[in-house]
């Protein structure tokens, strides 16, 4: 739960860092409670939710966001791939 609540505070690139910190030791340290631990089935659940996140928004009564940088956002994927 604590992620979710480290999640809404995001708003700038320090907090954003301090989260992806987080987001892998809690997967190193309570890596059963993660429905997808290898890549593979990490990107297709992101995927998965991509595709499905206006039901996400709209179900949990919160505003869509309007300008997402979907470049940005693949670049970030891509650049995991390669850099070291």
């Amino acid at each position: 739960m604590e992620l979710q609540e480290d999640l809404r505070k995001i708003t700038k690139k320090e907090d954003f860092l301090k989260f992806m910190e987080k987001l892998r030791d809690d997967n190193s340290v309570h890596s059963d409670e993660w429905e997808n631990n290898d890549i593979s089935s990490y990107l297709a659940g992101i995927s998965s939710w991509v595709e499905d996140m206006d039901g996400y928004y709209k179900n949990m009564n919160l505003e869509k966001p309007i300008h997402i940088d979907w470049n940005f956002i693949a670049m970030l994927f891509y650049i995991g791939k390669i850099y070291e």
